[in-house]
């Protein structure tokens, strides 16, 4: 069923109530702060998760507090540092955001960008044989993170369900991303240690899962995250703001080292719209032939002096990766016509 799409006066509307909703949470942020009778000083802290103006953040200690945020900061996302101020026992309010290294973004109703989630390290793109993965897919999600800017793996789930011959037709179109400089992991929590592959990439990285629905990102969560329902307590705890903890964007610290951030919001994230040349740079393989082709404007198609195609032809880049390429900037050329 195709979503409704809002008129201008029901977005006005919306917009209007949530600006007053953002003013009472200012004043009350402001309210939090004038009635502290001796003024901590400021500190720095880590944002759990957030419900609307509720934040959960962590300090240096890593205990969890209950935070308002202040408007005038901008938009406080999961995994953004920030500097706090404290109001009370476990209670405080968030002054600054300290800038982020990376930003996964979304667009809103409105269409406008917002972050959905900050400082992520490392984009893990989760496979499996059913649904059956897709090369076109997957080179959508690394152009992503090359735009982003974060470290990219590629994890086969549930490779306990693949024959050999299933095995082989996958790495005929899977294998070369490792020449590329992407890891390709294959991983199974069927066995004993299967996930051990994936545990080591983990470690000291702030990784998000993203994959189709139906490959098993939710289970290997659980899997990763044995102490999971203690973390969600605590975080209820802290929040006051009960089950609404386990539908938001939320970081999870890892057993063996690093975070895990789990978001209902990037199950479906796709590429959005680019420049054809920002399209291009995240194809890596591609950058050393960009602008050496023999017109300027290449469409790297059918002219004469096309230096990708080269390439693939000396068999430095695969027809599969600049099929997909090509796909790809077809889709984004509609779309601006």
């Amino acid at each position: 069923m195709a979503k409704r799409r809002l008129t201008r006066q029901q977005r006005e509307r919306i917009k209007a109530i949530q600006q007053r909703r953002r003013n009472r949470l200012e004043e009350q942020a402001d309210q939090a702060l004038s009635d502290v009778m001796d003024p901590q000083p400021s500190r720095e802290g880590l944002v759990i998760t957030r419900h609307g103006q509720n934040l959960v953040i962590t300090d240096d200690a890593g205990h969890y507090l209950h935070c308002l945020s202040r408007q005038n900061i901008g938009q406080v996302v999961c995994g953004d540092r920030v500097v706090w101020q404290s109001t009370g026992d476990n209670q405080g309010v968030v002054t600054a955001i300290i800038p982020r290294d990376t930003a996964l973004i979304r667009p809103n109703y409105s269409g406008e960008a917002r972050a959905l989630a900050a400082n992520i390290s490392q984009l893990v793109i989760v496979l499996a044989p059913e649904p059956a993965p897709t090369p076109y897919l997957v080179d959508q999600y690394l152009v992503a993170a090359e735009q982003i800017g974060v470290r990219t793996l590629i994890a086969l789930n549930k490779k306990d369900l693949m024959d050999r011959e299933a095995l082989s037709a996958f790495n005929r179109q899977f294998g070369h991303y490792p020449q590329i400089g992407y890891p390709l992991i294959e991983i199974s929590a069927k066995y004993e240690h299967g996930l051990d592959p994936l545990i080591e990439q983990l470690k000291d990285q702030t990784s998000i899962l993203v994959g189709q629905s139906g490959v098993g990102k939710s289970s290997l969560v659980k899997a990763l995250l044995p102490d999971i329902e203690i973390q969600i307590g605590r975080l209820s705890e802290a929040s006051g703001q009960g089950c609404h903890t386990t539908s938001a964007t939320t970081l999870y610290r890892l057993p063996s080292g690093g975070h895990l951030i789990d978001s209902p919001g990037v199950r479906s994230f796709r590429l959005g719209q680019l420049s054809l040349d920002a399209l291009a740079n995240g194809f890596i393989e591609f950058r050393d032939y960009l602008g050496h082709c023999k017109f300027s404007n290449c469409s790297h198609q059918h002219e004469p002096g096309c230096a990708l195609r080269a390439a693939v032809q000396s068999g430095k880049i695969t027809q599969q990766r600049l099929t997909n390429y090509l796909h790809m900037a077809e889709g984004m050329t509609a779309a601006h016509n």
